[in-house]
């Protein structure tokens, strides 16, 4: 008799493990051949010409604790997220949020190079997964926000705001952790932009999710929303002023007044959504359990 597959992995898509294959293949490559780092990570000196690491440094993990964290993450996440997104649009989010993050890592660095007049800001290879696994968070937050999380006890939508805290808390641990920094917090907020603003729905041809449970806001406890929301509001009208107005009619909004339910009615269907596929994995693993408890007892 075969043996039943992991919990872990059971459910786990084909994209997902093509691109955890990408992950350890290129941490693999690196290992046996380091000069590659040169023209794989982001080393903002050599941005140009070498531009193509906007990309694919995304994909590089220097570290083995990086790279099974990455793998990992993204097999566990990837299969709550991709049936809910669909393959298409889960692949564009990692496309998306990996390169935009790269560019602010790009320009945070050159801007700290600037500011301190250090030449390690231009040329640390700078690189790793991480970005998109605290997008996956946001995204997390977004269909399953009211979820309990196993273990932890706590819900969902407070995910991304308390890895962040926590990966801030380590920094003053472990000083070589605050060059993961920029690439988490530009993961994380360019994430929540692309789903506020960005991401077509299908099924309703609109784009974006203005409810007020995804707001900027809400990753904040609920004392400090009043002086976030001020804020938050000139970076809406900076970046995103444009998505408040729509000629073909496929936003969300029209003229500066939503559509009547749009938003709590999308949010509602994307919840429900988020929370059948949940409720799929966690009965899949549970039958892999039992089979596996079954088989051992014979």
């Amino acid at each position: 008799m075969s043996t039943p597959p992991l919990p872990l992995f059971s459910g786990t898509t084909r994209l997902c493990k093509g691109l955890a294959v990408v992950l350890l293949s290129v941490h693999v490559l690196i290992n046996f051949f380091p000069s590659a780092l040169n023209y794989l990570a982001l080393i903002p000196a050599w941005t140009i010409p070498f531009a193509w690491n906007l990309i694919t440094a995304g994909y590089v993990e220097q570290s083995v604790y990086g790279v099974v964290v990455s793998t990992l993450s993204l097999l566990f996440i990837g299969k709550l997220l991709e049936p809910v997104w669909g393959s298409r649009e889960f692949i564009k989010f990692i496309f998306v949020v990996n390169f935009l993050t790269s560019v602010c890592v790009f320009i945070t660095a050159i801007a700290l190079y600037y500011i301190t007049r250090q030449e390690n800001y231009l040329y640390m290879p700078l690189s790793g997964f991480h970005g998109v696994i605290f997008g996956f968070l946001v995204g997390i937050k977004q269909i399953i926000p009211d979820q309990e999380l196993p273990f932890l006890k706590i819900k969902a939508k407070w995910l991304p705001s308390m890895t962040l805290l926590l990966s801030f808390a380590v920094c003053f641990w472990t000083i070589e952790a605050t060059t993961y920094l920029p690439t988490i917090v530009s993961g994380t907020y360019i994430s929540w932009i692309y789903l506020r603003y960005w991401q077509m729905k299908p099924e309703t041809k609109l784009r974006g999710d203005p409810s007020e449970d995804f707001a900027f806001s809400t990753f904040f406890p609920e004392f400090l929303r009043p002086f976030i929301d001020p804020i938050a509001s000139i970076f809406h009208r900076l970046f995103c002023g444009r998505s408040d107005t729509s000629d073909d009619g496929q936003d969300y909004t029209l003229g500066s007044e939503p559509l009547p339910g749009s938003d709590s009615i999308e949010a509602s269907r994307r919840r429900e959504r988020g929370a059948r596929a949940l409720e799929e994995r966690l009965a899949a693993e549970r039958l892999a359990a039992a089979a596996r408890t079954a088989e051992e007892n014979v």
